[in-house]
């Protein structure tokens, strides 16, 4: 099967890549960090799916530029929907599309499942974690022993990226159209993660800006015979800094 992944060289398309390679696709790579500037490259590829991961991702740097998020994420996005309308798309959308009202970065995914063909398939993931991950997300954080705060009204779906991996490679068997979850289907209160780890930081009370709780409903991508894998607290436990 030949795969066109856009965004291969961003955290979740990087493992991705690997993953796939491993299992024996034919991955072609595009991102916009190797000069690949979706807006404009040259999109004349002969493949079979389409796995379209490319776009600006983070809640509160969304609110510093709303129109790249809205240019790299909605537009690049029409481009990709129009040029493989006939071909198998799996996107990448995101738990924050089921309220888009509350930031730039959150309508920009839903704007996505707007223009999305009918036979794609939207990938709504929620908190992902893992090898390569952003310096600035919580878990990386947690490692380093670099909490400077935690909103005290959030929890949050950890989802390791190997699992991820392993839902989209299982999606590209199926027929499933429209938009699904795909999280752990438990999510972890920010508090109780830090009394759990024994981190003191500062407490907050997070704004209307963000989601108090991403569970995924994982019951469509479980039907399938998927299931994560990764169990975050032992993650944790295995990868943060002892000194």
């Amino acid at each position: 099967m030949n795969i066109l992944l856009t965004g291969s060289g961003g955290f979740i398309g990087k493992n991705l890549s690997v993953w796939l390679t491993k299992k024996r696709f034919n991955v072609i790579g595009l991102d916009r960090n190797t000069d690949k500037e979706l807006l404009t490259c040259d999109l004349n590829y002969d493949v079979d799916v389409v796995i379209h991961l490319a776009g600006l991702s983070g809640v509160r740097q969304s609110f510093e530029n709303p129109t790249d998020y809205w240019k790299q994420n909605v537009i690049v996005s029409q481009r990709i929907f129009d040029t493989f309308k006939n071909k198998k798309i799996l996107y990448a959308s995101s738990s924050t599309a089921y309220e888009p009202w509350r930031n730039p970065y959150a309508m920009s995914k839903y704007g996505m499942e707007l223009i999305a063909p009918a036979n794609s398939l939207g990938m709504r993931f929620t908190t992902v974690y893992g090898p390569g991950a952003r310096e600035h997300m919580l878990i990386p954080k947690i490692l380093r022993n670099d909490v400077p705060y935690i909103n005290t009204n959030h929890s949050r779906d950890f989802i390791h990226v190997y699992d991820i991996c392993s839902a989209i490679e299982s999606l590209l068997r199926q027929k499933q159209t429209g938009v699904i979850d795909i999280g752990t289907g438990t999510t972890h209160k920010l508090t109780d993660m830090m009394d759990y780890f024994g981190i003191t930081t500062e407490k907050r009370v997070g704004g209307d800006t963000e989601r108090l709780d991403n569970k995924a409903d994982i019951n469509i991508i479980t039907s399938y015979g998927w299931k994560p894998q990764y169990e975050l607290k032992k993650y944790i436990e295995d990868n943060r800094r002892t000194n």
